[in-house]
């Protein structure tokens, strides 16, 4: 009988200014040096918005607008499954200041396929590009 693999759900914000969207490169763990879109884990009692709003204060010391739903994500990784839901959102107040992450980089259509996302992320280029840039 097969195990049951383990979920983890997730945010992530896709943070727009302009023309341009946020991207993040991990700086630890399994998938260190992976570029990704800001987020994380959602705390029991959080709405998912919440978690959002949370994470990117903790991760990048500013406050964003979440705004809509722009996809939900569901991605078999080896050893776990992801389900990441996955906002639009702007910036509120502060200068996104990388505390946990290695690099960052505004990004335009055309740059998008400029850095190495991570498998779960790369699925959401394509709705970018075509919806959102």
């Amino acid at each position: 009988m097969l195990k049951a693999r383990r979920t983890i759900h997730v945010v992530a914000a896709i943070i727009q200014n302009e023309n341009k969207i946020f991207a993040t490169q991990r700086s630890y763990g399994e998938f260190k040096d992976g570029w990704e879109f800001p987020g994380g884990k959602i705390e029991p009692g959080e709405t998912p918005e919440q978690a959002l709003v949370r994470e990117i204060q903790e991760e990048l010391d500013t406050l964003i607008e979440v705004g809509e739903l722009m996809d939900t994500v569901e991605y078999d990784y080896p050893t776990f499954h992801l389900s990441m839901e996955c906002f639009l959102c702007t910036v509120k107040e502060g200068d996104l200041v990388l505390k946990e992450h290695e690099a960052a980089r505004w990004l335009t259509r055309e740059e998008l396929d400029d850095v190495a996302w991570l498998p779960a992320d790369l699925g959401l280029i394509q709705t970018i590009k075509e919806n959102y840039l």
